[in-house]
């Protein structure tokens, strides 16, 4: 028989049998038999595990095991009454976490979902293993910051609100557990969860974790406080308890007589929050209004204001001192009536008013939906419910006004969560970039000497282009040399190496800071070499220039030199002057159509090049269902689908009526011969035609010629361009492939 050593609240602990717990579980959360067989696999595949681990002396946690750390969490899980998935995930989770169950191995044996579950708790996991050891001892406002950038990435990386509550249930476990842990690891978890996941907590509105988060994180981190008031609270309990005893008499007795079923109980106040409310209005103990404290439940809003009336009428309210949360809640969705009173013998008394829903939102957040009303999440009627709980994750930015701190930053409060990255410094700390961003613009974040200085990357320790494209959780290293020298092609938009608007004003700035020389130099040099590749080796400089309102060439080199002008826009002025590429023009794939004098304004797409009509039988427009159909000698006719004609000729000529659509005037497109010189290897050519595919580049022919005896391979492609700045960027594209040696526009003869 397995035996299970569990941790509850504040160090009480007892032993049972998973037999025993399975029963528990069952009646706790509801659950069918089915769900009660799976679960127990779930236990038996996780104690199998543990058991793998003792034999090589592998324990968790100073000595608590991970078999028992997942049945701890699972039961706090189930008391909030979580589906079954969640808790076999839970059950799981720390197994897994300690590497001695692989994934493969639970999604084998229970589903897709439950493994998606515990690879998000894995990765809010990450997060807390990268953060760690940041220097929380120094409260200032850096670690608020980057508190609030810990919080937020929680945020981006969550898309399933019990992946949240599967960690909470976890931290919950480790902050009790703290209690044998050293002091340093002690302190550390204790600082983790008061600045994140009793927070966390909060907003999902669970109100009993978070009670027991704060106040178990406060005893070890202000020890001497919270002695302080567990001693003033402890000689007066008895004295207290007589009290409140005399006060639910009293008031159950005037439910009675208004004949309203309520329940009527004493509050504890937790030491917390006693603390909290003493250092914010700077008060002493004996002034906190709320020691002595009630609450009554009762069934419906009206008599939640009908006991209100009650209580003021027995004792005097306090002025300030009531809350009307039921007509405005809290953002957490958190609805009562709070009243503060001169109770009897002329002691303040706190009563709190909520109808038995209220109750549940209070205590259950985010859960409450589908427990009080009985409903599992998959039924139908709680999704919405369900997906709206879930948006108070992304509500997370206003979390500094509960936890304190320096206020967020103007770009982020303007920024969607979904837009913004989070990413970690090698010492853990987290720094908020736009999507897309790459560790040149991290680089430059850190500091402008950095960015200056940087001549490489790594991504979780492994070496990456800077134009590597970040996401959420990274940990970024910067490789630097001891001389700044950024590179001039960080500035150009077709590779892709900056995304930010910052670092592209500090490279520009330390350009301009540059000898003129040096920037003639260079500009004229960055234009040599575009044109060339372009096959645009005879191009008048002067007159483009001109152009760009530049007074002389010089300055346009001196211009580009320093990235006060970036090349796409001088590609797009040169596009300008060369009207018509020297090759064949693409026919277009859209045919214009003539409406009033001949003018053609409306596009059809569908016809190639053939020579269309608006049919008079039916004068579609814009936005209408139509057809064509094949006329002898004047090209297509388009009618509206419904029209008599059409519908006439489609039944009798079918084979003269074609399916056309109304379109936007085509951009012009241009075949050009681009020429790729390369080392032979394998898969080159299907590198090429992916990525001309992934910037949409429409290839109409190839062709390839191997030289065996130098290893070597000529491609020559025609491809549909747009303009200049779309085949320099795929021209740089090109030459950044593995193995090519060159990639331009064939020159003209």
């Amino acid at each position: 028989m397995v035996q299970v050593r569990k941790h509850h609240s504040y160090g009480v602990e007892r032993e049972l049998d998973l037999e025993s717990w399975l029963r528990h579980m069952q009646k706790l959360a509801g659950l069918n038999g089915a769900q009660v067989v799976t679960l127990r696999r779930a236990a038996e595949m996780s104690a199998e595990a543990e058991q793998r681990a003792i034999a090589v002396e592998h324990i968790w946690a100073e000595g608590a095991s991970s078999f028992a750390t997942g049945l701890e969490m699972a039961e706090i899980l189930a008391d909030l009454q979580i589906d079954s998935e969640a808790l076999v995930a839970a059950v799981l989770y720390r197994a897994v976490r300690e590497k001695r169950l692989p994934l493969g191995v639970v999604e084998e044996g229970f589903g897709p979902v439950v493994t998606k579950l515990i690879r998000g708790v894995l990765r809010m996991a990450a997060i807390r293993s990268r953060s760690a050891g940041t220097g929380d001892e120094d409260r200032g406002g850096a670690v608020e910051e980057h508190s609030e950038n810990i919080r937020r990435m929680l945020v981006a990386l969550v898309d399933d609100v019990r992946v949240a509550l599967i960690k909470l249930a976890e931290r919950t476990c480790a902050i009790r557990a703290a209690k044998n842990a050293e002091q340093p690891k002690r302190t550390r978890v204790a600082r983790e969860v008061a600045d994140i996941y009793a927070p966390l907590a909060h907003r999902l509105g669970i109100g009993h974790i978070k009670w027991e988060l704060e106040d178990l994180s406060f005893r070890y981190l202000e020890p001497g406080d919270y002695k302080q008031i567990a001693h003033l609270l402890d000689e007066k309990r008895l004295a207290r308890q007589k009290y409140i005893d005399a006060v639910l008499d009293l008031l159950r007795g005037e439910l009675t007589r208004a004949d309203i079923e309520g329940d009527v109980y004493g509050r504890a106040k937790h030491i917390y929050s006693i603390w909290r409310k003493m250092r914010h209005k700077n008060i002493g103990f004996s002034q906190v209004y709320d020691i002595r404290a009630v609450r009554i439940l009762v069934p419906t809003i009206r008599d939640c204001y009908a006991v209100l009336g009650i209580v003021h009428n027995l004792w005097r309210n306090i002025p300030n001192e009531f809350d009307d949360y039921i007509a405005s809640p809290k953002e957490n969705g958190y609805r009562s009536l709070h009243t503060a009173v001169i109770g009897p013998e002329r002691k303040v008394l706190e009563v709190q008013i909520r109808t038995f829903a209220m109750h549940e939102e209070a205590e259950y957040g985010v859960c409450a939906h589908w427990r009080y009303k009985g409903t599992d999440l998959k039924k139908s009627g709680s999704q919405d419910s369900y997906e709206q709980k879930i948006s108070w994750l992304r509500q997370v930015l206003d979390w500094h006004e509960e936890v304190g701190g320096n206020p967020l930053r103007d770009d982020l409060q303007s920024s969607d969560v979904d837009t913004r990255i989070y990413v970690f410094t090698p010492d853990g700390h987290v720094v908020d970039l736009p999507s897309g961003a790459t560790p040149l613009d991290f680089a430059y974040k850190i500091h402008t000497e950095i960015g200056h200085r940087c001549r490489g990357a790594k991504v979780d320790g492994r070496i990456v282009p800077l134009n590597h494209e970040l996401r959420t959780a990274n940990q970024v290293e910067i490789l630097t040399s001891k001389r700044e020298a950024p590179s001039r092609d960080w500035l150009s938009s077709g590779m892709g190496y900056i995304t930010t608007s910052r670092a592209r004003a500090k490279i520009i700035h330390w350009f301009k800071q540059q000898a003129r020389d040096q920037n003639i130099a260079d500009g004229r040099s960055i234009l040599d070499s575009e044109f060339r590749q372009l096959a645009l080796t005879e191009f008048d400089f002067e007159k483009l220039s001109a152009k760009l309102n530049m007074s002389s060439l010089e300055d346009l080199y001196a211009a580009v030199g320093a990235g006060d002008i970036g090349v796409g826009q001088v590609l797009n002025a040169a596009q300008r002057m060369v009207r018509v590429v020297p090759v064949d023009k693409v026919p277009s794939l859209t045919a214009p159509v003539a409406r009033g004098e001949g003018k053609a304004d409306v596009y059809i797409d569908g016809v190639g090049n053939l020579l269309t009509h608006i049919a008079r039988c039916c004068n579609p427009l814009p936005g209408d269902d139509i057809m064509g159909y094949i006329t002898l000698g004047r090209g297509v006719s388009i009618h509206r689908k419904d029209c008599a004609n059409m519908l006439r000729m489609q039944a009798e000529e079918s084979d003269r009526v074609l399916q056309v659509t109304w379109a936007e005037k085509p951009q012009e497109l241009y075949a050009v011969e681009i020429v790729i010189e390369a080392y032979d290897r394998h898969g080159l050519l299907r590198d090429v035609t992916m990525m001309l595919d992934s910037h949409k580049v429409n290839v109409t022919a190839m062709q390839t010629r191997s030289n065996k005896h130098r290893h070597t391979v000529e491609m020559v492609l025609t491809a549909e361009i747009h303009n200049f700045e779309e085949l320099s960027r795929v021209l740089h594209r090109i030459n950044r492939l593995p193995n090519v040696a060159s990639a331009k526009r064939r020159m003209l003869h």
